[in-house]
């Protein structure tokens, strides 16, 4: 039954992790969806829908760490359409463990730096918040599935 009311406009993004909170963000929806189809919708979300809309987002949710040039350039794009953004998951939250080269030894460093340059990768693997100012965060690996709905409910109207 349509209410009427605004939906609340939602993207899902995700760079480099291993997708596992949007594995476990796939099936909440299967079990929230009649409690949410009336009060969100899903504007940007690639595991939903092919084509999006990265436009007037009332809030983002981020999984996966910055390794490169390009990331950094549609994460402040992202920042530039959305009213809240929240970081999902440990890689987005601190760069583990997809940060784990920032760990190597200079010797290891050397040894994958081919790589590093081919990718335009950047020297470290940083979470979100050294580009942009990250609202929420919900921390785990995968993503706290509590702290999750916690803050999905803080925002829908």
């Amino acid at each position: 039954m349509d209410t009427g009311a605004k939906k609340l406009r939602v993207g899902w993004y995700s760079f480099t992790c291993c997708e596992d909170s949007t594995i476990l963000f796939t099936e909440l929806l299967n079990t929230h969806w009649d409690e949410w189809k009336d009060k969100i919708e899903f504007v940007d979300a690639r595991v939903l829908k092919t084509k999006g809309e990265m436009k007037n987002l009332d809030i983002v949710f981020i999984e996966g760490a910055i390794a490169g040039t390009e990331q950094i350039a549609k994460l402040k794009k992202i920042r530039e359409n959305t009213k809240v953004l929240v970081a999902i998951g440990a890689c987005a939250v601190t760069a583990m463990p997809s940060g784990w080269r920032n760990t190597f030894t200079p010797e290891q460093k050397q040894e994958i730096q081919f790589l590093v340059d081919r990718f335009s990768h950047l020297p470290k693997v940083e979470p979100l918040s050294a580009f942009v100012k990250v609202d929420e965060i919900v921390s785990g690996c995968p993503m706290d599935e509590g702290t999750f709905l916690k803050v999905l409910n803080k925002y829908i109207t």
